[in-house]
């Protein structure tokens, strides 16, 4: 249960959901009826203003959480090999932040069907007694690896937020990719909205995304490596963005269906967070760089390509 009242700011991940997909997502144990109860008493704000079950979050807004108790389910609770797990995928750490490596196939959240999932093995990241759990500021896709930041305080976790609203901070993202761009640096700029499970582009009511690309290597036209540099942070926007450019990434089973995959290499998402440049919340910067999965590796040994730093 938090001790305490919270705001929160919306972050890019969380921009244009509704509050209680919100609420399930953040808090997913606390029951329907609680959160009805919460908004309905005006205890849970946004911008200081009654909040309403159906509003759609925008990016900045913040929320007003007050101490809740996410009713009779329990954490999971960790053993000895869970701890060892999460514990070693830490890259960086000080005393307002915790970047880890996320490795492909664990989801950051849970939702349906997902019962093992990075937020249920955060309090393993509480490293002193009586120190906070660790909190979420942006997420990754469950197949997507790579550098992901954690604010170790709620206060950290609101700065951390406007940074990533006011893109101070700057993330690279390795990808393979089937086909090679004509242009081979350039931009890639097309309106986004989700439908379903999936998204799509939609010039008139989608949001604004923009990436920026670079081919690091390539072999022949059949298959190039991409350095990504997303400028925004919309759901699935670097793979629907490759689709875009004709270079859908390898191993997408929603954007990078094609009819002749490569041989030898595995079906799974190559798409890597390579690399994080933040300010640091109390003054200075940092860049942390995550190494590539394995299977990543034995695809680029096996095609001949070589990412350079």
């Amino acid at each position: 249960m938090a001790s305490k009242v919270e705001f929160v700011k919306v972050t890019q991940d969380d921009d244009g959901i509704r509050l209680d997909k919100y609420f399930h997502r953040h808090f997913p144990n606390l029951p329907k009826s609680r959160l009805y109860k919460l908004i309905r008493e005006k205890n849970i704000k946004v911008d200081g203003k009654k909040a309403e079950i159906n509003q759609r979050l925008e990016l900045g807004q913040e929320i007003r959480i007050p101490p809740i108790e996410q009713g009779t389910n329990e954490p999971r609770k960790l053993n000895a090999k869970d701890l060892k797990f999460v514990r070693s995928l830490v890259l960086y750490q000080n005393d307002d932040i915790i970047v880890i490596n996320k490795p492909h196939g664990l989801a950051v959240q849970g939702g349906s069907g997902i019962d093992y999932h990075l937020d249920g093995l955060l309090d393993g990241l509480i490293f002193k007694e009586g120190g906070e759990r660790p909190r979420l500021v942006h997420r990754l896709d469950k197949d997507t690896s790579g550098v992901l930041v954690l604010a170790r305080k709620a206060s950290v976790a609101s700065k951390l937020g406007d940074m990533f609203k006011g893109r101070e901070v700057e993330k690279t993202y390795i990808s393979l990719n089937y086909n090679v761009p004509e242009i081979k640096k350039g931009k890639i700029q097309a309106k986004l909205t989700k439908i379903g499970e999936s998204v799509r582009v939609d010039e008139k009511a989608g949001q604004g995304a923009l990436t920026f690309y670079e081919v690091i290597d390539s072999l022949g036209n059949s298959a190039s490596l991409l350095k990504l540099y997303p400028k925004t942070g919309r759901t699935h926007q670097l793979r629907v963005h490759c689709e875009l450019l004709g270079c859908p990434i390898v191993g997408d089973p929603k954007y990078g269906i094609v009819e002749n995959k490569i041989d030898g290499v595995k079906d799974k998402l190559h798409l890597h967070a390579l690399s994080i440049k933040m300010p640091l919340p109390k003054g200075g910067e940092v860049v942390i760089k995550a190494p590539l999965p394995d299977y990543f590796k034995e695809s680029l040994k096996l095609l001949g390509l070589e990412l350079c730093d």
